[in-house]
């Protein structure tokens, strides 16, 4: 459950790049861009942008890369992005202006959050039918509008 203590260790890539939670209740890590200068974001033109650090995931989780609201209203989006259990390597953060305009990040700028998930990693059965249900192949958006 939620209470269970899990060890996420973090390797420091640059100590100016500590990642840390602004609320001690918050469930994402902040994280910062590794940048010695300002980072110009042209418009619609996706950067893939290093944090500085790499992790060790306790047993049965991911981690997820999500935006940060404070840059999601400047129209800087972070497109939500996985980090597998056994991925050792720098993590990264796919950063997207979607303003007309050119945007200016900071060096150590605060870019994106990191939260660890359980996953499940189920046994894969291929079939040729699957159950039935209610909803059925009723797809995207087909329940309208309230």
């Amino acid at each position: 459950g939620c209470q269970k203590i899990m060890r996420l260790r973090i390797k420091l890539l640059d100590e100016r790049c500590r990642p840390q939670r602004s609320y001690e209740s918050d469930s994402g890590l902040d994280l910062r861009l590794r940048s010695e200068k300002p980072l110009t974001l042209n418009p619609f033109q996706p950067k893939l942008v290093k944090t500085g650090i790499a992790i060790e995931l306790p047993p049965g989780c991911e981690a997820q890369v999500r935006p940060r609201s404070s840059l999601t209203r400047r129209g800087i989006i972070i497109p939500f992005g996985t980090v597998d259990n056994g991925y050792r390597g720098e993590v990264g953060a796919v950063v997207i202006n979607i303003t007309p305009a050119a945007q200016t990040l900071e060096a150590f700028e605060r870019v994106a959050q990191l939260v660890v998930a359980p996953v499940c990693i189920p046994e894969i059965e291929y079939c040729e039918e699957l159950s039935v249900t209610e909803r059925g192949e009723s797809g995207f958006g087909s329940t309208g509008r309230v």
